[in-house]
Formats: C-alpha cells, sequence, structure tokens
C-alpha cells in the first residue's frame, strides 16, 4: 500500500490522506471518532471505487491516525474545519460522501456549508449531536462536576478504550449542532443503521430522519448489525447506497 500523502490545513494542522484518481462524482470517506483512514470500510470503499474507476478521498482528522495533534486537544469544530480543507483541497467537482458515525455528523455539517459540493449523502450509524445529546445529556451532576474542575473526563467504549471527554469537546460540539435548526439537503440520502448498535441507536437515525428537509430520504434498519457495520454484507448495502445516488444522479 503506498504511504499516506500529507495536507498542511489554513489553521496548521497536518492531515494524511490517500487520493485515488478517477472520474467524479468523488466518493469521500469520513470516519468517526477516535476511528482512521485504516478502518475496513474506508479501505473497502478504496478498492470499490478503484475497481469502477471513481475517484476517492480517505483522510484522518487531527488527533486521528497519522495526522497531526492529539485526541484530546481535538473537538467537533476543529474537525468540520480539517473536513472543509481536506475536500477544498483534494476534490474537485461534485462528492458522495460517506459518513460514519460522528463522520455522519461532520457530512451533515459540510453539506449545510457547501450544499454546491454534494451530490448526495451515505450516512452509517450518523451520531449528529451525540456529545449534547450522548454525552452531556447522559452526565450525572458529580460527572459534570468533574468535566468542570478537571476539563475532561474518561468515559467507556463497548468498541475501543475509554474516551476522554474534555470540556472543549462538549463546548465544541454545542456550537456545531444539526439537528436543533432547519437542516436543507437537496440531494439524495441514504441513510445505514445497525439495530444491535449500542453507541447510536435507531431512535437517533429516526430523528435525522423527521428533522431533515430532504425530498430523497432513505433510511435501511439492518436487523442484529451493530456499529462497526463492517462485516461483508454491511460493506454491500454501502456500496448499493453508493450506487442508489448514483442512478439517481442520472
Amino acid at each position: 500500500m503506498s504511504a499516506a500523502q500529507y495536507l498542511e490545513t489554513p489553521q496548521g494542522r497536518r492531515l494524511a490522506y490517500h487520493a485515488t484518481p478517477g472520474v467524479g462524482p468523488t466518493v469521500v470517506f469520513l470516519g468517526g471518532l477516535k476511528s482512521d483512514m485504516e478502518g475496513t470500510k474506508a479501505v473497502h470503499l478504496e478498492a470499490w471505487c478503484q475497481a469502477h474507476g471513481r475517484a476517492f478521498l480517505r483522510f484522518d482528522y487531527s488527533g486521528h491516525g497519522e495526522s497531526s495533534g492529539t485526541f484530546e486537544e481535538g473537538c467537533i469544530g476543529d474537525w468540520a474545519e480539517d473536513t472543509a480543507a481536506a475536500l477544498a483541497t483534494l476534490t474537485t467537482g461534485k462528492l458522495i460522501v460517506v459518513g460514519s458515525s460522528m463522520g455522519g455528523w461532520q457530512s451533515l455539517l459540510f453539506a449545510r456549508a457547501h450544499p454546491d459540493r454534494v451530490a448526495g449523502l451515505v450516512t452509517v450509524a450518523a451520531a449528529p449531536d451525540f456529545t449534547e445529546d450522548g454525552y452531556w445529556a447522559s452526565f450525572t451532576e458529580d460527572q459534570k462536576a468533574t468535566l468542570a474542575r478537571d476539563g475532561q473526563i474518561a468515559m467507556p467504549s463497548d468498541y475501543m478504550e475509554p474516551y476522554i471527554i474534555t470540556q472543549r469537546l462538549i463546548e465544541g460540539g454545542r456550537s456545531n449542532l444539526v439537528l436543533r435548526d432547519p437542516l436543507p439537503l437537496p440531494f439524495p440520502v441514504r441513510c445505514l443503521q445497525g439495530t444491535a448498535d449500542t453507541a447510536v441507536s435507531t431512535d437517533t437515525a429516526l430523528r435525522l430522519m423527521d428533522h431533515a428537509d430532504c425530498i430523497d430520504m432513505r433510511l435501511t434498519l439492518v436487523k442484529d448489525a451493530d456499529h462497526r457495520f463492517s462485516d461483508g454484507p454491511c460493506l454491500g448495502l454501502i456500496e448499493a447506497a453508493i450506487t442508489d445516488i448514483l442512478e439517481a444522479l442520472q
């Protein structure tokens, strides 16, 4: 596999990426919280796009994977800046943005800011507003006091080592919420969600469906699929969602 290339962002962060040339619309993969561009879904979609001659981009947010910084330094707004810089510099024309978990939130932020660039969205266990509606809403008064005193707390995860949740992550998320204000999505949107996902509930997927203003938005619930959504059948569903958007565009 080729070595990563690097992009210096206007904010001074150094982002690692892999870009595949090909026909448009370019498929862009946005990973989840503490995930990186070497994950199963990102690498699989790269190979799939290469096989079909389609342009593709995967990259690491700052504080993730091979990019500069540490996770604890970052927040939703920083990663939205990273996404905007990567897509502005490394892609041209229309995009099909595939966002997984926190990347689903990032895809919605990018689409809200740059609707002219987006040909379609595919979300996989999208987690919009999770810092507010997941973390903050579930914190006890003691946890909130610890966060205020120490600036961070450790949160257990079903999928990896505990997350260090910082006050900046909570406050940065609060500045980038997408489920409180109008969310026009003037392009095809395909949402995928596993029913056995313990990190993002089906209620979140339904809330996004109800909230978004989109005339071509579909939600597929997959029985017993978990948050990883990375086995063979699930990867096939992501491929099918991208193909469905391409057919809708024609």
